[in-house]
């Protein structure tokens, strides 16, 4: 059986383990041949375990297990050039580009008058411009290969708020923008340009430090917490359901769907 992504080419950044590695799985399943970077190091201040060359390598031999061919990179979103490298890696070696899933972020706890300069500038640098180097270093090839699809993963926090964390909730919200923008400005080349919105994910981000972090972030306004509750029984999603709507946007059956914003969230936004 042909799979529905078969012959198309994915590039995908934070793929060394979460939604990052189960977006490449499923593109790999579906037949596609995938491209991903990962930065596989600790950066500063965020609380939870970093990604490892390790986990790389892991989410290299799984989507070989699942029939796909990878070329997976240790890199930096902020890195513009690193991105151009790899984009025109993958055409040199995969022969064209068809799919975007800019997915590498962070999220740090921190009220907002304990929130650092270097708190706010790393959102910034990763979640806002690492997605805009993404999207201009890959674009170019998609309008060479005559369209394409480009998935941007904001959040939850980009439709609400998520407390104690301004700095996230304002990247992710700069990130419905920026999906509409390059919507409608790369639309003449057939290239659609939507984000997801997950909720909570059952992935690494939740290891180390990151609970007690939220606990810190949270003292004298833990009413807020009540935000977000979920109207279906489980309070998270497994990545695999987030990945779901990224192989559906990124096949051909959403050819008219572009600069959406949805939602994969058990109904958290709305509580």
């Amino acid at each position: 059986m042909v799979g529905r992504l078969e012959g198309k080419v994915a590039l995908i950044t934070g793929i060394a383990r979460g939604q990052g590695r189960a977006h490449a799985v499923r593109l790999a399943s579906e037949g596609a041949d995938v491209v991903g970077l990962d930065i596989c190091e600790a950066v500063p201040d965020v609380p939870y375990d970093p990604a490892t060359p390790e986990d790389l390598a892991e989410t290299v031999r799984l989507v070989e297990a699942a029939g796909g061919r990878i070329i997976a990179a240790q890199g930096d979103v902020r890195d513009a050039d690193a991105l151009k490298a790899l984009a025109q890696k993958a055409v040199d070696t995969f022969g064209g580009l068809d799919i975007v899933v800019a997915n590498a972020g962070i999220c740090i706890p921190s009220a907002w008058d304990a929130t650092t300069p270097r708190i706010w500038a790393s959102h910034m640098d990763i979640n806002i411009t690492g997605v805009w180097n993404t999207i201009t270093a890959t674009a170019p090839h998609l309008i060479e290969r005559g369209g394409g699809s480009i998935v941007i993963t904001s959040s939850y926090a980009g439709k609400k708020v998520q407390p104690w964390m301004i700095h996230y909730t304002t990247s992710k919200h700069a990130l419905v923008g920026m999906t509409r923008g390059f919507a409608a400005e790369l639309g003449r080349h057939k290239i659609r340009v939507n984000s997801v919105h997950p909720g909570g994910v059952n992935t690494p981000m939740g290891s180390g430090n990151m609970m007690a972090a939220m606990e810190a972030a949270s003292a004298g306004t833990e009413k807020l917490g009540t935000m977000g509750t979920t109207f279906l029984e489980k309070s998270w999603a497994e990545p695999e359901e987030i990945s779901a709507v990224v192989a559906f946007l990124a096949s051909d059956e959403t050819p008219w769907i572009t600069a959406e914003h949805i939602s994969v969230d058990g109904g958290q936004q709305y509580f």
